[in-house]
């Protein structure tokens, strides 16, 4: 099983949500997040002002799957996440050594 962890812009999350669900991935967990990347924040104008943030509001996406979907999981994110600006994000996969279901007590990619 995999952890595929995805920080992406947040107007984009109903477009990879929907993508991910169509190649079936069954649950994730959303969260709003605040970070810098290489542009370290961003310059932006408030009535007139112009000031600069250090920290850029973004949605973190993490969904378990089983090895054998995680590589089609990480190719949807990145075609439905990218802009082709700067900021777009970052996907990372990490092993998961156990996953149990705490309702069932089933556990490995049937607890998913």
């Amino acid at each position: 099983m995999k952890l595929i962890i995805a920080v992406i812009k947040p107007f984009k999350l109903d477009e990879v949500r929907d993508a991910l669900s169509e190649v079936g991935v069954q649950g994730m967990t959303v969260t709003e997040v605040k970070g810098f990347g290489r542009q370290k924040g961003q310059t932006e104008i408030y009535r007139g002002a112009e000031y600069t943030t250090n920290m850029v509001p973004k949605i973190r996406i993490e969904t378990v799957v089983p090895d054998d979907l995680a590589a089609r999981v990480v190719e949807t994110v990145q075609a439905s996440a990218t802009t082709g600006s700067i900021g777009d994000g970052k996907i990372f996969t990490i092993d998961v050594g156990e996953a149990v279901r705490i309702r069932t007590g089933e556990t490995g990619e049937t607890a998913l």
